[in-house]
């Protein structure tokens, strides 16, 4: 075991980049499909998720993820976990990597790597809504791709937005989610809501929308009207579709169906604009494969970092 390396999230996050994860998640969807098992348990709003992926040529990843969403009310975090890493050739465990870098890293850059074909180069006006730990790493993230952007944060606890704003100068403060919606450029969202927050009735032509919040099947951050406003993508069919509420909802209700999203990351040539003034809507599924892609990268540049 001492010969196996055990990946911390402070030492890990100084080697690490957020363009060269997407490229690195690129790269991943020109191998072959991964192999994914998913287990999802539920007790209440309480939540086991038990991921594992098998890409030929790039190895295996096992994650397993607690979801408790009252633990912070009594000072122990929300998310808990581990992920192992094993090699392609043999199986053999190469790494340990804390689980809360990779699940920062993977989430924050899936949604980068979209904005990356997505959204317009000119984006200027970057809204976050939700303020808690993912959104620090999206503005971390979308600041690496778009330097010049002025970011706003939206959050419903108006407490919240006020520590992310002291702790990331320039960071803006909206009160109104309608009116910070209708000024954005890019909107990313991570909430846990299971009602509509955003609709579509609010969104402008040439904006792109980042859906992050929702990994359940009663989840959603957008109305229906928000999905058949936009061109819609999604990061994986298999993690997406029979899953989470934001796709699963709309297809089961008829509003939108299978054929309706555009492509997945296997499909990437597709993540493309076909005008200016169209809406784009990205879903943000995760899933194990991205966090197999995700430790590999970490790995990769913790070794060439000595």
């Amino acid at each position: 075991m001492n010969d196996i390396p055990f990946i911390p999230f402070d030492a890990g996050e100084a080697v690490l980049d957020w363009i060269g994860l997407t490229d690195a998640l690129s790269a991943g969807h020109a191998l072959p499909r991964a192999e994914i098992g998913d287990t999802f348990l539920y007790r209440g709003k309480d939540t086991l998720l038990s991921r594992a992926a098998w890409i030929d040529g790039l190895g295996i990843a096992v994650k397993s993820a607690t979801i408790f969403p009252d633990n912070p009310a009594h000072g122990t975090p929300m998310i808990n976990g581990g992920l192992n890493l094993y090699a392609d050739a043999d199986g053999t465990l190469e790494a340990i990597v804390d689980f809360h870098l990779v699940t920062k890293w993977k989430t924050a850059g899936d949604s980068l790597l979209a904005a990356r074909r997505l959204a317009r180069p000119d984006s200027r006006d970057i809204l976050i809504v939700g303020a808690g730990n993912q959104g620090r790493a999206l503005h971390a993230a979308y600041s690496a791709a778009f330097p010049a952007a002025n970011f706003t944060v939206w959050n419903r606890t108006r407490a919240n937005a006020d520590a992310m704003a002291a702790e990331l100068p320039g960071l803006r403060i909206a009160d109104d989610l309608e009116t910070a919606v209708r000024s954005a450029d890019v909107i990313t969202s991570a909430t846990m809501s299971t009602e509509p927050l955003i609709k579509g009735a609010w969104l402008k032509p040439g904006q792109h929308l980042d859906l992050i919040g929702a990994y359940r099947p009663d989840m959603r951050e957008v109305d229906d009207d928000a999905l058949l406003r936009a061109r819609v993508f999604v990061d994986s069919y298999d993690t997406t579709v029979g899953h989470i509420g934001e796709i699963k909802i709309p297809i089961e209700a008829g509003v939108i169906t299978k054929d309706t999203l555009v492509a997945d990351y296997y499909d990437l040539d597709q993540f493309k604009r076909t005008s200016n003034d169209e809406i784009t809507l990205f879903k943000n599924g995760g899933g194990a494969h991205l966090d197999l892609m995700t430790s590999r990268y970490i790995l990769d540049r913790w070794k060439a970092r000595g």
